[in-house]
């Protein structure tokens, strides 16, 4: 999958600010930073079979296997949309693979609606959406500026 850009300033806040300034040194932190991406995928119970977490100031390396595609790109994303992290480095092997989905980064005015009718030409086909980015996204009207989502083929 490789690298994926994010919007560094927006995202959930899953960093324990208090946590990272207690440590003596920047490389001390990234440690914290990727325990918190770690636990962030596992609170979402999003799949894998096996995952590593590596951190270096705003960018993620993620090492590991899945069985689907889609469970790489959802693990990438819940990791990228999380303020402070700029760069996903995707290197998780899938054992099935399957072509990727295209994302969109959201912009002011959008909804899924709108995205809808962009990418399919049918602004009902929103819940495909809305389905593909879950368990990141919990209600179909809650995305912000910057946030990335999946867009799968039909």
């Amino acid at each position: 999958m490789g690298l994926l850009s994010f919007i560094k300033g927006v995202g959930e806040k899953i960093f324990k600010k208090e946590e990272i300034a207690a440590a003596p040194t920047l490389e001390a932190a990234e440690p914290l930073r990727a325990s918190a991406l770690l636990a962030h995928v596992k609170s979402l119970g999003l799949a894998y079979n096996s995952l590593t977490v590596k951190t270096s100031n705003d960018t993620v390396v993620l090492e590991g296997e899945v069985a689907r595609q889609e469970d790489a790109e959802k693990i990438t994303l819940a990791v990228g949309n999380v303020e402070g992290v700029e760069i996903v480095d995707n290197r998780i092997k899938v054992v099935a693979p399957a072509p990727e989905a295209t994302y969109h980064t959201v912009v002011k005015g959008d909804t899924l609606s709108k995205i809808a009718q962009t990418v399919y030409g049918d602004m009902m086909k929103y819940p495909v959406i809305f389905e593909a980015n879950k368990p990141m996204l919990k209600d179909p009207d809650l995305i912000y500026p910057g946030q990335v989502l999946r867009i799968p083929a039909l």
